[in-house]
């Protein structure tokens, strides 16, 4: 496996959607979490590394505290963004002026210095991503050793891979022993259907206890725009695995998308289908995420 590069002349991807609004088909719950957003500052103060694979907008902590707002979000976790590498100084910056609402998810070398990882954990990071699909990821070469590193720190560790790519890694993350995640159900388009061996070995893990996260509809449909329907079936599948290991992500700005840019109350409202019981939609969007993330827990209404 190896991350995927381009030139410093990476694409541009529009930005999204100016106005936001929440789900139209449930009620979001109090404490509700989104797990997985971006904020992207624009060079020179905040550089873009070559390798990149796109080349987004400026998305400010501004606008993304709006979103959160405009969707009903009690809360939010930043991951750092590929197009600014191991420079994660504007998630810090936005994760210090907003410790009790945000969490973040940082990207660093194996040899960052101990004093800076403190300072990442002090600000809110919880865990650290591996990102084998876009440029400016750190891949899993050293898999094991960043374990390491985040049972020391107390963090968990995410993985964007696509699903055909899990089975030859199971051996690897079975031997782990800190809390991983597999981002956006796999990454893999539809067109391959539920039995495909890679997102049958996904199933597999979240059954055993991985964590899932239930986003980027618009990365693994193939139709082009809203509704995503042809994502339910592997949603639900999902779920069905392990209720208690299913998170949601808006993935804002969805970056690295050309195709009909949605809203996030769009992304809400297909969580109905992916999830139609409201104690399971509960779960992932306020208990699961404000225990792996590390919010205090809400007590159920009532």
């Amino acid at each position: 496996m190896t991350v995927t590069t381009k030139s410093d002349h990476a694409p541009a991807c529009p930005g999204p959607l100016a106005v936001q609004h929440g789900a139209t088909r449930f009620q979001v719950p109090r404490g509700a979490v989104d797990t997985h957003a971006h904020v992207i500052g624009l060079p020179p103060a905040y550089p873009f590394v070559a390798a990149r694979s796109y080349t987004p907008p400026e998305a400010t902590a501004a606008d993304y505290l709006a979103m959160l707002d405009a969707t009903a979000m009690s809360h939010g976790v930043l991951t750092q963004v590929s197009v600014h590498g191991t420079d994660n100084r504007l998630l810090i910056k936005t994760l210090q002026a907003h410790r009790a609402r945000l969490r973040g998810i940082a990207v660093i070398p194996l040899d960052c210095p101990e004093r800076e990882r403190a300072a990442l954990k002090d600000a809110g990071v919880v865990g650290l991503r591996m990102n084998v699909l876009y440029g400016g990821g750190v891949g899993f070469a050293q898999l094991e050793d960043y374990a390491a590193l985040c049972a020391e720190m107390g963090w968990h560790l995410q993985f964007l891979i696509d699903a055909g790519d899990i089975p030859a890694m199971i051996p690897r993350f079975a031997r782990l022993k800190v809390p991983f995640l597999i981002d956006h159900m796999g990454h893999f388009p539809t067109t391959r259907g539920t039995d495909d061996a890679g997102f049958q070995a996904l199933l597999g893990l979240v059954r055993d206890g991985a964590w899932v996260r239930l986003s980027g509809a618009y990365r693994t449909s193939v139709q082009g725009g809203p509704p995503y329907s042809d994502t339910i079936p592997f949603a639900r599948l999902l779920v069905e695995a392990n209720p208690e290991r299913c998170v949601w992500g808006s993935d804002w700005p969805h970056v690295a998308n050309w195709d009909v840019m949605m809203g996030v109350s769009q992304l809400l409202d297909l969580l109905h289908d992916w999830a139609p019981v409201e104690a399971v939609r509960h779960r992932i969007l306020v208990d699961n995420p404000r225990r792996l993330f590390g919010f205090p827990a809400i007590n159920p209404p009532g």
